[in-house]
């Protein structure tokens, strides 16, 4: 997605340009991005931790042209609303619920789900609530399973059991560690757009920002025993789905990739050579596969 524009992306940029909204939801302003088609088929995208609807910057403008494709920032990121954590509760029940007002509020009756990261929680508790909106699923790097918790949890699972020391997970929002989120896995580093990182990182050291984290790192722990209810779902309803994995990530490895298959029938999986925010260096592959999957 570098370099001059070919004749059919300048025509979808001018024709289905990204519009960037806020609205106000539950006492919050929740700042989404939205591009494409009024009635055609609808993604919601789903961002993850520690970033914001910037991670489909460039996704959104590429498949405008086929997709109505809406993504917003949840409380505590981007430029949605960012609330004393003493006033607001950091869940993901809560996100899952202003994810729905928001849908709602646009009128999006029907959508496939963009699930990465903490966006896949928040997107499959939203699909447990009305899972007769689902139509679809694109996981990316987004866990349902206890095969893909591993190392890089043990510490947050100790945390779990004793929160009262939220220094413990301190390491979680410094910027050498945000860096790293986007450079684990990924063989090519000057793919990576340094702004990323830089722009999350401004975001996690505003006033506060640690405590909502520490509170959303606690209450990651409640999406664990919500796995079989998520597994479940998919039995059920049996959603499309395409996985694009980054293979080489340490925070959600590709073991967490591979039960998808036990539970859905209508799957394809595509284990990627890179790492966590696949996007950054895959973003044209997965955005091919969607194209090839969804509108086939």
């Amino acid at each position: 997605m570098t370099g001059t524009m070919t004749a059919v992306e300048e025509y979808v940029t001018t024709k289905f340009p990204v519009h960037y909204n806020t609205v106000r939801i539950d006492g919050q302003d929740i700042f989404y991005r939205e591009a494409g088609p009024q009635n055609a088929p609808v993604i919601l995208l789903l961002h993850g931790f520690p970033t914001s609807s910037n991670m489909f910057r460039n996704l959104i403008p590429r498949l405008a042209g086929s997709f109505h494709l809406v993504a917003p920032d949840y409380p505590g990121y981007g430029q949605s609303s960012m609330p004393d954590h003493k006033s607001f509760a950091y869940t993901f029940d809560n996100y899952a619920k202003i994810v729905s007002r928001l849908a709602e509020h646009l009128g999006l009756t029907k959508y496939a789900l963009y699930l990465m990261d903490y966006g896949a929680p928040v997107g499959y508790r939203l699909a447990l609530m009305h899972p007769e909106r689902v139509t679809g699923l694109i996981v990316q790097n987004g866990n349902a399973y206890e095969e893909g918790l591993r190392e890089f949890w043990e510490p947050i699972k100790k945390y779990w059991a004793k929160p009262e020391d939220p220094s413990a997970i301190a390491y979680m929002v410094d910027a050498k560690q945000t860096r790293w989120q986007y450079e684990n896995g990924v063989t090519d580093k000057t793919l990576l757009d340094p702004t990323t990182w830089t722009l999350d990182q401004m975001g996690l050291d505003r006033p506060g920002n640690a405590n909502i984290q520490a509170d959303l790192m606690y209450d990651y722990g409640t999406n664990v025993p919500l796995y079989p209810e998520f597994q479940a779902f998919f039995r059920k309803y049996q959603p499309p789905t395409l996985i694009v994995w980054g293979k080489n990530d340490v925070v959600f490895p590709s073991e967490g990739a591979a039960p998808y298959s036990r539970d859905l029938k209508n799957i394809e999986t595509h284990l990627l050579d890179t790492g966590h925010f696949a996007l950054e260096t895959h973003g044209e592959e997965i955005a091919s596969r969607i194209e090839a999957f969804f509108l086939k």
